[in-house]
């Protein structure tokens, strides 16, 4: 059996998402290795170069494009690779694409690598992370996807605009599908330790549920609104992933809210789907209770039963 360096990382796929996730793990100092592979392997070799041409201003380290024999000793499997959506496309068209894409892409992981942790970070996010699961035969806490920790940071984020204070005081989780039917979990938000409408009213804001629907639809819609603009989103989904290996690699016990196969939480289990969990040396290592209210609730139910739907079309069993 191969031994794990604790040091290395591999990213497969190096379109917007997976260089620029690269770039931020070199910037991160958590690793001494990374590897980079892509379907065009000038691709690959042309990120690890441009990245490379960096290191004088960084640490010291070792990135490379490579094959998947390469990666058998990673700590820390990252893969973004997948198709985008195209016009006219439907979202089960993409999902079936990018299952097909994972099919020949997980196995050859867990073919070299057997210790490793699996982060998937292609979209859409919660189907594919049970077919990695399913394809790989890794234990569960050792492959979950980024989930709803972008949607998350985007949550933080607005509200911290909204309320002009700090986003790192601000504890909030956007849970459930990394999609449209996402749940901000209102009920529990808080500014550290002061409930969410107690803290708008500090502030002078009194319409709670207009501008709690405004700030839960902005984020939903966030992904939309930069894709307009620009064609794909990639800087915030990177920051995310180097967060999540930054709890990894320093065995941090970090809790944040990613996809991983739930059993019998709020009544879900058996799909992948985005619950606050505490990730470390291990991977998850525990789910993390949080309080809903009723309307929160059904909504986490209706968001798994799309989940739900979705790979009963998709999977035979």
């Amino acid at each position: 059996m191969v031994e794990i360096n604790s040091r290395k990382a591999a990213v497969i796929g190096c379109g917007f998402v997976g260089s620029a996730s690269a770039f931020a793990l070199m910037e991160s100092g958590l690793f001494s290795e990374m590897v980079l592979i892509d379907a065009n392997r000038d691709k690959a070799e042309g990120e690890a170069l441009d990245i490379s041409h960096g290191l004088p201003f960084a640490r010291p380290m070792q990135i490379y494009a490579g094959d998947y024999k390469d990666i058998s000793d990673a700590a820390v499997i990252v893969v973004t690779a997948g198709a985008g959506q195209k016009p006219g496309e439907t979202r089960l068209d993409l999902v079936k694409k990018n299952v097909g894409i994972f099919k020949s892409v997980i196995p050859e992981i867990s073919k070299v690598n057997k210790e490793g942790i699996m982060l998937i970070v292609a979209n859409p996010v919660d189907i594919l992370t049970y077919a990695a699961k399913k394809l790989s035969g890794y234990p569960e806490n050792r492959v979950f996807g980024s989930g709803t920790t972008l949607d998350t940071a985007r949550f933080k984020y607005l509200l911290s605009e909204h309320l002009e204070v700090d986003s790192r005081s601000i504890h909030a989780f956007i849970i459930g599908e990394h999609g449209d039917s996402e749940i901000a979990a209102w009920s529990s938000a808080n500014v550290s330790g002061i409930p969410i409408n107690s803290f708008c009213e500090m502030r002078g804001y009194f319409e709670h549920e207009e501008s709690m629907k405004r700030i839960a639809e902005d984020v939903k819609n966030s992904a939309y609104r930069i894709i307009e603009k620009k064609g794909a989103t990639y800087y915030g989904i990177a920051m995310s992933v180097r967060k999540i290996c930054e709890a990894i690699v320093r065995d941090e016990k970090t809790i944040l809210p990613v996809s991983s196969i739930q059993h019998d939480n709020h009544g879900i289990s058996g799909i992948s789907i985005s619950m606050p969990a505490i990730i470390g040396k291990n991977g998850v290592e525990g789910s993390v209770p949080i309080s809903l209210n009723d309307a929160e609730e059904a909504a986490l139910r209706e968001s798994a039963k799309t989940l739900k739907k979705v790979i009963d079309e998709v999977f035979d069993d």
